[in-house]
């Protein structure tokens, strides 16, 4: 259909138009009784209920006054001009709440005499006999008290106090009265508000059938009008749900020549810019995080500078790989790098970490801005670590599957370092080929203490920036204080043993006897020190770390380092 989108909406308006006086003039007839629910709460039932409230305060106040005249007379020289303000008081609140009844009984009188609107006269009869029981009970506790005061003037102890507890009783006839009046009305008021809400939400329901039924009609009327409008909008949301789904294989088929039609032609122009786009991102995908990939294609990463961030630097290593490699075929070793790197990868980026690289059988990973919240980095890392180590036993038990053998399987262990700090991070490389990458000291650093696992027959080594930022939920012991190949400063290198909450009570007795063991150690003391790691030994008889200490106590009562010694230990190597 050739008309302009404009024309095709005036006339249906038009149509719609017609059908809402139709509507409107049922609502009228279908709110008319909810109305009348809405007359009978603000004109009688809420009005009546406020002059009982009103009247149940005035004889709170009675009873107020009441209670300071009786207080008055209790002391040892009563003051008359109190008592007598006070007792002013209490008539005056009696005859305003005698007024305050009247006036209702008059608008119950006019609530039977109203003829426009449907009210509940049973409940009305019962408060028109109820009323009239509050101003008796209210009058008798009038004249209960002028009684008391009687007998409180001219009377003996006893018959003061008879009148006293006859006076008291009256109060709480009074409280009785006005308690079943105010439950007459609440339920009342209760009940009438709820017919209100159902005669609301019959009307709605009626409301909205008569809505859709008027709607049907509409469009049947206006059908062919809006066949050639609503097609186009329903194939255009159709792509979009499908788009936002994630097929991008969608094609929006163009039948008209309006408006719709030039945007349906730019729909699929713009999904073949996604088409393309999501087939950049799946190729590079495979060879750089989708998260790098992304911030490179919508321009959120600058492809051209760096810059100094605080991040932390993950390396992993197959121990003994190479001899490994020399017991497999070439296809067999494909398929083992294969699914470690997979489960080593799924683990980092389950963590928000990033995949820096894989250099033979080594991973190299970092977390930090922008892909990690500056507070989390250290903490997600040795995470991460933890998650590793631990699918390690679902790797080897795989091996056998993998290989298609059972026996003479390799033994695979892994080494981590982690190193927290200063990073220089950007896009690295040349004119031609780069990678977003980390470089600088703790990049260097991560990397040695991967290797000093070697040396301290240690699983997972961290520095002591990552020990401080990782916070108290994991566990760490001390190790060692290292001076690293390619660094001067020494740093103090702490082992990630496990989560807090799961550390047993002897990996707990281990910590703190090798931090007592390494104090006596920096100290000099050899045989304190010699001793505690013993004790290590004796909770832990395979701990390592313990067993290179003793040996290192064994070289120095040799060959003293001397009494400028700082407790530093230099590896030799890398």
């Amino acid at each position: 259909m050739r008309l302009p989108i404009s024309l095709k909406i005036f006339s249906i308006t038009t149509a719609l138009l017609a059908l809402m006086v139709v509507v409107t003039w049922l609502s009228v007839l279908n709110f008319r009784q909810l109305n009348n629910q809405v007359r009978a709460l603000s004109d009688y039932y809420l009005p009546l209920q406020q002059q009982v409230a009103s009247v149940e305060i005035l004889i709170r106040q009675q009873i107020v006054h009441m209670e300071r005249v009786l207080a008055g007379m209790d002391v040892a020289r009563p003051d008359q001009e109190y008592l007598a303000k006070e007792s002013n008081g209490f008539d005056m609140r009696g005859v305003n709440a005698d007024q305050i009844v009247d006036s209702s009984l008059r608008m119950l009188g006019e609530a039977e005499a109203a003829k426009d609107i449907e009210l509940d006269r049973v409940t009305l009869a019962v408060l028109g006999k109820q009323l009239p029981a509050i101003q008796t009970a209210r009058q008798h506790f009038h004249m209960t008290f002028r009684l008391f005061q009687i007998e409180a003037q001219e009377g003996t102890p006893r018959s003061e106090q008879i009148v006293r507890d006859a006076l008291l009783r009256e109060k709480d006839i009074v409280d009785i009265e006005i308690g079943k009046t105010i439950d007459i009305l609440n339920k009342l008021t209760q009940d009438t508000a709820t017919q209100a809400k159902a005669e609301e939400e019959r009307a709605t329901t009626l409301n909205w059938i008569v809505t859709a039924i008027a709607t049907a009609l509409g469009l049947i009327v206006a059908g062919f009008v809006t066949r050639s409008l609503v097609e186009p909008v329903k194939r255009l949301l159709g792509g979009t749900r499908a788009v936002e789904a994630g097929d991008l294989d969608v094609e929006i088929l163009v039948q008209t020549h309006d408006e719709l039609a030039t945007l349906a032609t730019s729909f699929n122009h713009m999904v073949g810019g996604l088409r393309e786009k999501e087939r950049i991102r799946e190729t590079f995908g495979q060879y750089v995080d989708p998260r790098i990939v992304r911030s490179l294609l919508e321009n959120r990463m600058l492809a051209d500078k760096g810059e100094r961030q605080v991040m932390s630097v993950f390396f992993s290593d197959l121990a003994g790989f190479t001899r490994m490699c020399e017991g497999l075929t070439p296809d067999a070793a494909v398929r083992f790098l294969n699914r470690y790197f997979s489960m080593m990868s799924d683990v980092v980026r389950s963590q928000q970490g990033i995949v820096d690289k894989y250099i033979g059988d080594s991973v190299m990973a970092f977390w930090g801005p922008p892909f990690t919240e500056p507070a989390d980095h250290a903490r997600l890392c040795c995470i991460a670590a933890l998650e590793q180590m631990a699918r390690m036993d679902d790797f080897r038990a795989a091996l056998p599957e993998l290989f298609g053998v059972r026996s003479g399987l390799p033994e695979v262990n892994v080494r981590m370092g982690i190193a927290s700090g200063d990073v220089t991070v950007g896009n690295i490389g040349s004119e031609t080929s780069r990678g977003y990458t980390v470089i600088g000291d703790t990049v260097n650093l991560a990397s040695r203490l991967e290797q000093a696992n070697k040396f301290y027959g240690t699983r997972i080594l961290v520095s002591e920036g990552t020990r401080n930022l990782a916070g108290d939920t994991l566990a760490f012991r001390e190790i060692d204080s290292l001076r690293v190949s390619g660094k001067q400063e020494p740093v103090r290198v702490f082992e990630l043993l496990d989560y807090v909450a799961s550390l047993s009570e002897a990996g707990q007795k281990l910590i703190r006897a090798y931090e007592a063991a390494l104090a006596r150690y920096r100290s000099q003391d050899w045989d304190a020190a010699e001793s505690a790691f013993h004790e290590c030994l004796a909770i832990e008889p395979k701990d390592q770390p313990s067993q290179v200490m003793l040996a290192r106590i064994a070289a120095f009562r040799q060959a003293s380092p001397g009494a400028e010694w700082d407790g530093v230990w230099v590896a030799t190597g890398k």
